[in-house]
């Protein structure tokens, strides 16, 4: 984040920084900040509009089981229903309680749904200011600052997931947040005024503490987060006063944010979880699971890399040279060591975790680093902005070894499993559109895909024809293009069709008196992303799982939803025989699995 890391160093490039006009010229300076004031928020106010267009068909959660927990987290924060998912990934309370005003302002699924996907749209449309915080940073010129700002906001990894209730829609907001607070905090000359200075490191720790209560990828920011304010103080670049105080923030947050992902587990997780930290416990003490753990982490980074045209690959090598060059200055050098440690923390621990799936996603994942992304990206548009000619090309050379390396540990390590293994659409937006195949995964074509948009991008910063502005023009032309592009493709292809489907295959409205069902009993022979849609539509209903195999279905609720045995009469699915009164109101045969919905006579609804 300084012009002090040589590859960033002033001296070439198409856009070398050039003094800003000082407040004498011929625009007053107050009317130059109302220009911008009013740029920023037009600009916020389209990010906003472009993330609404895009998610304006999404009226369900279809990236299950993650949108259905955090709903269901959120709706037991404001005192609604419990919904039993046991045995099932833990989904923390941060992110759910960002969530709750649309629980006040919707009393039925979808408009509690659709106003969540509002709320993600304010809070990601805020990467467009604060990517222009870090360009300038990185002394990228104001004007290309801007425009380069808005394209990061338009990044895949950022708007893609602002279609869905996950918190991949705020995390890259609130990283970059942090990054821009703890950048402040460390580097603050002594003359600033102490409580500024303060504000800095408490913001810092409120957002990683955010980061932390909604998601198992804060504990790692957290991690740096506290091990930042250590070498604050031990190599003295604050007093152990600021520093205490921005970790006390941290501290009381961090106990806050576990109480409140404790008190969410009775009413989500009443017969346990699916024990990912067992997992993460042996693939770490084990040399099977550290080569799952490394490889499955490597085929993270790769992705990034190649879904962002190479600019990941390049903004990661970079930071990684400010991190071991012996030029660059102490407090630069820690955050550096910082963002490595994140990106490293985040792609390893993740794959340390995942269980085996049997799907290519477990091999080549975009979602875990995404909220990297956008600060990667923005460091290697300043390196194709500002590095010298001398630099340039052995930083893209970098960046393209970086891949093709990367590529070359999942090839050895998935091998044949990249075609076996089941194919997730919703796992790979980018890569489906650079290679436009959206039935299969190929690795090396979307290396090379990836690896010709980085050819294109440096080409384009050498444009010096009709103007010197030609290069960051057609840029940032080509950036956001692909960008879009490929959001608007995704869209199309991956996030309406999921809606389609679910959509047909499990919704009981107009079959069932859903406002008036208290409680909705689920077969666990019953797919559980089924399941999990059940208890969407059934919004006001306390959802409960039992065993029909071994157990009897309740009687002491609303409505039951059974497993469909093939050749098997809908009415006769209930174990035994239905009890009097009970009557089949709804029944499907899907992809998915063949489910029978049965409600309760009314004197045992009313009862």
């Amino acid at each position: 984040m300084s012009t002090e890391i040589e590859p960033l160093r002033a001296g070439a490039g198409t856009a070398r920084p050039r003094a800003e006009p000082s407040g004498t010229g011929t625009v007053p300076a107050p009317a130059r900040r109302g220009r911008w004031v009013w740029l920023f928020l037009l600009g916020w106010v389209l990010q906003v509009a472009v993330r609404l267009w895009l998610a304006s068909g999404q009226t369900m959660p279809v990236a299950t089981p993650d949108e259905a927990g955090y709903l269901f987290a959120a709706r037991v924060l404001t005192g609604g229903p419990d919904a039993d998912l046991s045995y099932g990934t833990v989904y923390r309370g941060g992110y759910p309680l960002l969530l709750t005003p649309a629980f006040w302002i919707g009393d039925d699924p979808v408009t509690v749904y659709r106003s969540a996907l509002v709320i993600n749209a304010l809070v990601s449309a805020l990467m467009l200011p604060l990517a222009y915080l870090l360009l300038r940073a990185l002394h990228v010129r104001r004007r290309w600052s801007y425009v380069f700002a808005h394209v990061t906001a338009l990044l895949p990894g950022v708007l893609f997931y602002s279609e869905f209730v996950l918190t991949d829609a705020v995390l890259p907001v609130v990283l970059l947040g942090w990054l821009l607070l703890v950048h402040a905090w460390l580097t603050a000359p002594n003359t600033a005024p102490p409580h500024r200075v303060t504000l800095y490191g408490a913001g810092a720790s409120l957002l990683v503490v955010f980061a932390y209560t909604s998601h198992t990828r804060g504990a790692i920011f957290l991690v740096v987060h506290g091990a930042l304010l250590a070498a604050a103080v031990l190599c003295k670049w604050r007093p152990w006063r600021a520093a205490a105080s921005a970790a006390l923030v941290a501290l009381a947050g961090t106990f806050a944010g576990t109480l409140l992902n404790h008190s969410l587990l009775p009413h989500l997780y009443p017969a346990g979880d699916n024990d990912l930290s067992g997992n993460l416990a042996r693939r770490l003490t084990t040399q099977d699971g550290m080569t799952w753990t490394l490889s499955l982490g490597t085929g993270q980074v790769w992705y990034q890399a190649v879904a962002t045209g190479g600019l990941a690959a390049l903004g990661l090598v970079t930071v990684a040279f400010a991190a071991v060059r012996r030029g660059t200055p102490a407090r630069l050098r820690a955050l550096a060591l910082g963002l490595l440690a994140i990106v490293a923390g985040i792609a390893f621990a993740t794959s340390a975790a995942l269980p085996v799936e049997y799907r290519i996603g477990n091999y080549v994942y975009g979602r875990y680093l995404a909220c990297v992304t956008p600060i990667l990206v923005a460091v290697g548009v300043a390196v194709l902005l500002r590095a010298p000619r001398r630099m340039l090309p052995r930083a893209v050379c970098s960046a393209a070894v970086l891949t093709v390396l990367a590529a070359c540990v999942v090839q050895w390590y998935a091998g044949d499993r990249l075609s076996r293994y089941t194919y997730t659409r919703y796992d790979f937006p980018e890569t489906s559109f650079l290679t436009w195949d959206w039935t299969s995964f190929r690795l090396w074509h979307a290396t090379l895909a990836g690896l010709t948009l980085l050819g294109l991008a440096v080409l384009s910063t050498q444009l010096r024809r009709p103007s010197r502005e030609a290069g960051p023009l057609v840029l940032a032309g080509l950036l956001a293009a692909v960008a879009l592009a490929t959001v608007v493709t995704a869209t199309d292809r991956i996030a309406r069709p999921l809606v389609r489907e679910t959509t047909a295959h499990t919704d009981l409205r107009g079959r069932a008196d859903l406002p008036h069902t208290r409680s909705i009993a689920l077969d666990w022979n019953v797919p559980w992303t089924i399941r999990l849609s059940h208890y969407y539509w059934a919004w006001w209903s306390d959802g409960s799982i039992f065993d029909a195999r071994w157990t009897k279905p309740p009687q002491n609720v609303d409505m039951v939803v059974l497993s469909w045995p093939k050749n098997v009469p809908a009415t006769a699915t209930w174990p035994g025989g239905a009890p009097d009164g009970w009557k089949v109101t709804d029944s499907r045969r899907t992809p998915e699995g063949d489910w029978v919905a049965w409600i309760a006579p009314p004197a045992a609804s009313g009862a």
